[in-house]
Formats: structure tokens, C-alpha cells, sequence
């Protein structure tokens, strides 16, 4: 019995650390550093709300918009953003589905992850369109003919789902935030959990309808990320006859350079957040070591779909392809493709091939050069075909303007500022599913603590 006692006093201080943990970005007063980060992030976000104000009054002549580049940098932004949004939610749902355990720490941070960047990529389009003002047309007087009504579809269905599931599994939670906070809570959040969380206590009956759930929400999210990402692709090729863009290979090319590079940004997102906030007990190194293992054959099929990609064009393309390719490899563009290939492949596959920088450090750069080459490839994939003159066969000339400058760095900032601002109000880690995994490794009886010391809320 006694025994018993001291385990279970153990297993009791566990998880109250576990909590205090969960809501460490609550209850931590924020820094000098935090708060300097912020306003910077505001700041750039401001700046970039500044620019698209000025495309809405002066046009798109302020953007470059011109008869030699009818696409911009934020058509590049919108398919970039949306792309590292598959990697979060799609991660997240097929380590539910395999029951990979050591999933649970870092599914908060991931689906949360999935979810900011999916609302801030669907929302780069906007800048792109010449009459921002009449989109209410592209809902009222859908033209099913065009690709892009379906990528809308895709991406808005795939965007509900990302939030319900991210809400799903927080129910339990904000119950746990609130009797872990209690009156350190404030009223706002207490209020906000309250009507989040619809009365949660904790019921057998309650866990099987979330379990459900989650296993259906986990089964849909796969197939709509694939949908998005393909669309994605066919619209290029159906939008417009330009060289590069009829390709066949577009469609699997995307869904795995969103992997690819969704997956990379999760490896950022936990890292930056994990030092932030002293997660080191809960996202071990272990973890980051995981997802560069599940990286590494994401980022070897995206390699050989590349230049599967390349290679038929280039040896023997149409005239315009094969002027688009001499342009990337050996032309102006050259220095950034290369850049991409060297960086955004051969450098991450070989630092997470190698024992010797399999390393934290090591893996987080391998991250971030995946993920800044990613949008790197996009603005090439974009803006070199639309430069090109497919009567003379010549290049055009597209040039930055602070105004897409200011949009794309205002896009940008505005994520990782969304997911700072997010974990104000919601538990960093998944705190149910992190003492329902525990329990079962040691041969619980699946209930948390919730259920053994219930309290009204």
C-alpha cells in the first residue's frame, strides 16, 4: 500500500508539473526580449497592412504588375504559406492514426502551427487580386470552370478543418488550464475556457466521443491536404500555357514539397517555443531527431521528383521550356536556383543523413534552409515563366517594390507572431494526451487526473 501511495504521489506531482508547464506562456510574465520580439513583429505586420493600402489606392502598377509579369511575389507567398500548412496538421494526424506515442508532446504546437499559417496563406491571395473589393462575386457567382474556384474550396474546407482539429483536444485542456491557473487566469480567459470547453467533466462517454472524433477528423485531414496541394498544382498548368507550368509532375510534386517543408517549419516552430519557454523535459532531443528521420524521405522523393521534373524539358522541351531552364540554370536566376538544390536539398538530406550533425542545432538549420529555399523556389517558379515572351522569346524584367516587399515580410511576421499570441490563451502542450500515453505505458487504467479529483469549473 504504501508503495502504491509513494507512486501515486509521484504520478500526482508528475502531472502537476506537467500543467504548470503547459501554461508556462500564461503565467510567465513576458521578457524584455519577448516583448521587444513582438513589437517588431508588429511593427513588420503594420508596415506590410501599410502596403497592401497602398496597392488598394495607386493599383497594381505599384507592385510591378505589367504586361511581362502578369503574377507576383504574393501569388509565390500564397502557395508557399499554404504549403507549410500541410505539415503540421498532416504530421499530427498520421502519428494519431500509427499511435505513435511520442507524438503528444509536440501535437499542440504542430496542429497550432497548421492552423496560422493555413488562415494567413489563404488570406496572401487577397494582395494578388487586382479588385480585392468584389470577392464577394467569387462566392455568390462561382465560375466552376476555373481551377481556382476549386482551389478555394480545397483550401477553405482544408482551413476548417485544421481548426476543429486544434480545437478537438484543447477541450479537455482549457478545463486543466483553469483549475491549474485558477484565479491567475483573469476573467477573459476564464471566461473564453468556459465557453470553449461546453461543460467538459471528464466522462467516459465524453473521452469516447473526442476519441472518435479525432480518428475521423485524422482520417479526412490526409485526403483534403492532398486535394489542396494537387489543385494547387493542376492550376498552374490550367490558369495559363506557360513554359514550366504544363507539367505532369506538379500535382505529387507540391503535396511532397509541402510535406517537405511543413514538417521543417514544425521542427521550427517546436524548437523556437521550446526554448522559449524551458519545454526541454517534455520536447526532448529525441523528438527533433524523429521528425529529421521522418524529413529525410520526404526530402529525398522531393530531390528526385525535381529533377524528374527538369530533366525531360531541359533535354528536349519546347522552345520556351527550354528557355525558362537555361534561364534558372545558367542565366540571372541562376545564383537562387542553385541556391535552392544546394541548400533546400543536398544540405538538409545530407546533415540528417550523417550521425556525426543528426544534432538539434544541426536539424533546426536544416529546417530553416528548407523552409526559407522553399519560398525562394516558389518566387522562381512563378516569376520566371510569367517573364517570359512567348512571342519573341525573350525575358521580361519583374522588380521588387517596397509594397510586395512590405506584404511578403508583414505575411511572414505575421505567423510566428499568430502562434506567440495563440499560446496567451491556450496550453502549450497537450496535457490529456501527454497523461493518457503515460498512463498507459505504465498500465493505467486510461483516466487522467481529472477524473480522480473532479472539480466544478
Amino acid at each position: 500500500m504504501e508503495k502504491l501511495a509513494v507512486e501515486r504521489s509521484l504520478r500526482e506531482a508528475a502531472s502537476q508539473e506537467l500543467r504548470e508547464a503547459a501554461v508556462r506562456p500564461m503565467l510567465q510574465k513576458p521578457g524584455r526580449g519577448y516583448k521587444l520580439l513582438v513589437a517588431v513583429l508588429c511593427v513588420v505586420v503594420a508596415f506590410g497592412l501599410a502596403g497592401f493600402v497602398d496597392q488598394l489606392i495607386y493599383g497594381m502598377s505599384v507592385v510591378d504588375y505589367n504586361n511581362s509579369a502578369f503574377w507576383d511575389v504574393n501569388i509565390a507567398n500564397f502557395i508557399t504559406i499554404v504549403g507549410v500548412a500541410y505539415g503540421g496538421a498532416v504530421v499530427s494526424a498520421v502519428l494519431r492514426l500509427t499511435g505513435a506515442q511520442w507524438r503528444a508532446p509536440l501535437t499542440r504546437i504542430a496542429e497550432a502551427t497548421a492552423v496560422v499559417t493555413v488562415l494567413i496563406g489563404g488570406a496572401c491571395i487577397i494582395p494578388s487580386l487586382g479588385r480585392p473589393n468584389m470577392m464577394w462575386e467569387f462566392i455568390t457567382r462561382p465560375n466552376f470552370s476555373s481551377p481556382l474556384i476549386w482551389d478555394a474550396l480545397a483550401i477553405s474546407t482544408y482551413g476548417i478543418a485544421s481548426v476543429v482539429f486544434f480545437y478537438v483536444p484543447l477541450i479537455p485542456d482549457l478545463v486543466i488550464a483553469q483549475q491549474t491557473m485558477g484565479g491567475r487566469a483573469g476573467r477573459v480567459r476564464t471566461l473564453l475556457w468556459r465557453k470553449l470547453s461546453w461543460g467538459w467533466q471528464g466522462l467516459p462517454a465524453q473521452r469516447r466521443l473526442i476519441d472518435r472524433m479525432m480518428g475521423l477528423l485524422a482520417l479526412m485531414i490526409i485526403p483534403l491536404a492532398v486535394s489542396v496541394h494537387s489543385v494547387l498544382g493542376w492550376a498552374f498548368a490550367i490558369t495559363s500555357f506557360r513554359p514550366w507550368w504544363s507539367e505532369e509532375l506538379w500535382a505529387p510534386l507540391f503535396v511532397i514539397a509541402a510535406l517537405y517543408s511543413g514538417i521543417a517549419l514544425v521542427i521550427l516552430s517546436c524548437a523556437a517555443l521550446r526554448r522559449t519557454y524551458s519545454l526541454q523535459k517534455y520536447i526532448t532531443d529525441q523528438h527533433f531527431k524523429r521528425l529529421a528521420y521522418i524529413l529525410l524521405p520526404f526530402g529525398a522523393t522531393y530531390l528526385y521528383l525535381s529533377v524528374a521534373d527538369f530533366l525531360p524539358g531541359a533535354y528536349h522541351g519546347e522552345p520556351g521550356t527550354a528557355a525558362v531552364f537555361r534561364q534558372l540554370f545558367f542565366g540571372s536566376y541562376a545564383l537562387w536556383f542553385w541556391l535552392v538544390v544546394v541548400g533546400g536539398m543536398v544540405v538538409p538530406l545530407l546533415i540528417i543523413a550523417l550521425p556525426q550533425t543528426r544534432r538539434v542545432g544541426w536539424i533546426v538549420f536544416a529546417a530553416a534552409c528548407i523552409v526559407a529555399t522553399f519560398w525562394l523556389n516558389r518566387v522562381l517558379m512563378v516569376v520566371v515563366p510569367t517573364t517570359y515572351d512567348m512571342m519573341k522569346g525573350t525575358f521580361g524584367v519583374y522588380s521588387w517594390t517596397w509594397v510586395n516587399a512590405s506584404i511578403t515580410a508583414g505575411a511572414m511576421a505575421a505567423i510566428p507572431l499568430l502562434i506567440l499570441l495563440l499560446f496567451r490563451f491556450v496550453p502549450i502542450l497537450s496535457v490529456t494526451e501527454i497523461e493518457e500515453l503515460e498512463k498507459q505505458q505504465l498500465g493505467g487504467t486510461g483516466t487522467d487526473l481529472i477524473e480522480e479529483t473532479p472539480e466544478e469549473v
